[in-house]
């Protein structure tokens, strides 16, 4: 089931936000070693985790998370030109109708197959939620791993510069056109995709 939510949820989608946020610390501090802000022992939270985040969520009908990301205004401070502006040959995209996807998040308990099947579908969320709110453009900051998935999933993705390694790793922004014809891409794309190995998260 997927869910659409924002931060300051209604007490029926609380159970999905905490699932969530359990996930991307076991994902992002348990797995990754990431050295980012741990509430309650539990949960990851960021700066960014407010009132202007949006949250497409794939979860059990019981609220267990299954994959989820997270997407933020670039009309407003955000991961890739907060952190991240020297992976862009020139300005990070801003814009109305561009937003940030960060926190792509696939839960450890999954299989392989799983990972595979849930990626697909929070990838296919992704566009479907962009055609349906008016995005014309994600953008994105990626592991090496991650960033080869992304371009071999079909649909219009370009670099915005050179790969640089940032604190031992490599990392990529990137920029990924949506329109019409992406989901179309995306179906054409998807047996290059499946056969590359599915790494814990796509973006920062």
């Amino acid at each position: 089931m997927l869910h659409v939510v924002q931060f300051a949820a209604p007490p029926a989608q609380d159970a999905v936000l905490r699932s969530m946020f359990a996930a991307r610390k076991s994902v992002f501090v348990d797995l990754l070693k990431w050295d980012v802000p741990v509430l309650d022992g539990r949960y990851e939270v960021d700066q960014f985790d407010d009132v202007h985040a949006t949250y497409l969520v794939l979860a059990e009908p019981d609220g267990t998370h299954l994959a989820s990301a997270r997407l933020l205004p670039t009309t407003r401070p955000h991961i890739l030109d907060s952190f991240f502006g020297d992976l862009c040959e020139d300005a990070p995209p801003r814009g109305a109708d561009t937003f940030e996807i960060t926190r792509f998040c696939l839960d450890r308990r999954l299989s392989a197959r799983e990972r595979r099947e849930v990626r697909d579908t929070l990838v296919n969320a992704l566009v479907h939620h962009a055609l349906a709110v008016d995005i014309a453009a994600y953008s994105a900051v990626a592991g090496m791993g991650w960033f080869q998935q992304i371009l071999a999933f079909g649909w219009r993705c370009m670099p915005l510069g050179r790969p640089r390694i940032i604190d031992g790793t490599m990392l990529a922004a990137l920029r990924i056109e949506i329109t019409p014809e992406t989901p179309s891409l995306l179906e054409a794309g998807r047996s290059t995709a499946a056969a590359l190995r599915v790494d814990p998260c796509i973006a920062a």
